[in-house]
């Protein structure tokens, strides 16, 4: 397991249980008590920890390299049901965007989210779940299939941003971003979104657009990076952790504003402290919101889509 800085109390703790454990097992003497005055010490610094995370800390905890990514969730929830579909028809497939149908009970979605890599050789692979244009218009394609065959979608967003290399602009990274915002506003089938990790820019926003999006709790969604809002106000980098507090890009920030429909409890520390918790409520989640949506028409899922995000912005005095 790995530790961020904020965290590095809560691992000296675990060290010296695990430490007092062995040396009970190794000698005759009795630590039990040392051992349950340690745990309780433990649980009191991870509550008092977590409880007063800043948003600079959220995003740290969003990145986090244990967190489980798209293919994590697929799998858990899916099992051997999933079939990943591959290509954009037009240029190439896109590793940075994996989609394809998986089930969940008796019921099949169309999965679609952006896939980090978990070492140096797989982020490589991955293009570091920076997706090129051809990753979103996979994306549109299998949207559009599922349209076709009645199968709701589920979009899991987890990126850093869309790719900004000159190659992706020469084959229209802003205008496959475009597109997809547009279909995605008049697809005729359930859309559930769910921010599982770092939801920046366009690039989440690309396959954002849902009837239901759901955040996890340790994870943010905004315009811009936090690094890259303090890049370009103060010229530096270091005031990342005020550019955070000024983009109010936490999930509670996010559903206080109404951007986001729910937010998604994990566990404490954050999802990957017990990922088949989380994998079990992210499921469950999803499964909630299909049921509420698959009882609407689809000329009511689009129409309420679109009032759903006409709305966003409007001030009244």
């Amino acid at each position: 397991m790995e530790y961020l800085e904020f965290e590095l109390p809560i691992k000296e703790l675990e060290e010296q249980l695990q430490k007092c454990a062995i040396i009970g097992e190794e000698s005759d003497v009795d630590v039990s008590e040392t051992c349950s005055q340690i745990e309780k010490k433990l649980k009191d610094t991870q509550k008092d920890i977590y409880k007063k995370l800043s948003p600079w800390q959220r995003v740290q905890l969003s990145r986090h390299p244990n967190r489980p990514y798209t293919l994590d969730y697929i799998k858990a929830i899916c099992g051997d049901t999933f079939l990943e579909l591959h290509g954009d028809r037009s240029f190439k497939d896109d590793k940075a965007m994996i989609g394809g149908l998986g089930k969940i009970g008796d019921q099949s979605f169309m999965f679609i989210g952006q896939q980090k890599g978990y070492n140096t050789k797989t982020r490589q692979y991955r293009n570091f779940g920076m997706a090129n244009p051809e990753g979103y218009r996979k994306a549109l394609r299998l949207m559009k299939s599922a349209e076709k065959f009645g199968i709701p979608v589920v979009t899991l967003l987890d990126t850093p941003g869309a790719y900004p290399g000159l190659e992706a602009e020469e084959r229209g990274q802003g205008e496959a971003i475009a597109r997809n915002i547009l279909e995605m506003t008049r697809l005729k089938v359930p859309v559930i979104t769910v921010v599982i990790g770092e939801g920046a820019s366009g690039g989440a926003l690309g396959i954002g657009v849902g009837d239901k999006v759901f955040m996890l709790e340790n994870t943010w969604y905004s315009v811009i990076s936090p690094e890259s809002c303090s890049s370009i106000l103060w010229r530096s980098w270091e005031y990342k952790e005020q550019a955070a507090e000024a983009l109010k890009l936490t999930a509670s920030d996010m559903k206080r504003l109404k951007l986001v429909d729910g937010i998604v409890k994990e566990p404490l520390g954050g999802a990957h402290r017990d990922r088949e918790k989380t994998f079990s409520t992210v499921s469950d989640t999803i499964v909630k919101a299909f049921e509420e949506l698959k009882k609407l028409s689809p000329e009511d899922l689009v129409s309420q889509r679109m009032d759903k995000y006409a709305n966003m912005g409007v001030y009244k005095g």
